[in-house]
């Protein structure tokens, strides 16, 4: 899919499907990992990580696949998009304790923690990802990081079709009335940059080029892929 759309792409295992993962699947991550090393195209091992949000599922199991999962890129040397939904200090306890020689690089995608946590992903060579959730003028805790963190942390993402920015959501009432709920898509992009830019008093241009930098610098395989 990715060679044929001219993506780029990541492998692992999502922690809301590790129920259903057997231990079998690293094993088979591993050799794709392997097989899949010199193309440009794979950028990261992810999305991987922890949910402590969703109710059900296994805590154990996924810590278990977050840990092996983390060996496993450091042993590719690949950077790692995270998953992170109520779940940031036992990340990054997890991040300390397998640190890579030269480091981590990688994304905490759509990070919604404190500023401190939002420090100390970006203290371990991780850029924050930002995006729909942004646009919500109740989003308190989220503008302020966004507005005093460093322009060079942060990446812009949309997790289409998930996490629509606010112009897409449609209330329950709205939803019962048969108004449709938006679809979140790539296409959003520029204008979740201009709430980021209105943030930050930052052309759109400036925030454009920032990010993107700094999508290469997380994900450097992405630098031969930008034409």
């Amino acid at each position: 899919m990715a060679h044929g759309g001219g993506d780029a792409y990541a492998l692992g295992i999502h922690p809301m499907y590790t129920d259903r993962a057997e231990d079998a699947d690293l094993q088979t991550l591993d050799h794709a990992l392997f097989a899949h090393r010199d193309d440009p195209r794979l950028v990261a091992v992810g999305e991987i990580g922890l949910d402590f949000f969703v109710q059900g599922l296994d805590v154990q199991r996924q810590a278990f696949f977050y840990t092996e999962q983390l060996k496993l890129a450091r042993k590719h040397a690949l950077p790692v998009i995270l998953h992170v939904r109520r779940s940031a200090d036992a990340l990054l306890k997890g991040l300390r304790e397998l640190r890579p020689a030269l480091g981590w690089s990688g994304i905490a995608h759509a990070f919604n923690g404190s500023e401190q946590q939002a420090r100390a992903f970006i203290d371990l060579g991780f850029k924050l990802g930002f995006g729909g959730a942004l646009t919500y003028e109740r989003a308190l805790k989220l503008r302020h990081l966004a507005a005093v963190l460093p322009i060079e942390s942060m990446v812009l993402e949309t997790d289409a079709p998930d996490i629509p920015p606010q112009w897409l959501y449609r209330t329950a009432a709205e939803r019962e009335a048969g108004i449709p709920q938006g679809v979140n898509e790539p296409a959003e992009l520029p204008r979740i940059a201009q709430t980021l830019a209105a943030l930050r008093a930052l052309s759109i241009e400036e925030v454009a080029r920032a990010t993107s930098a700094n999508a290469v610098a997380a994900l450097p395989r992405l630098a031969g892929l930008i034409q």
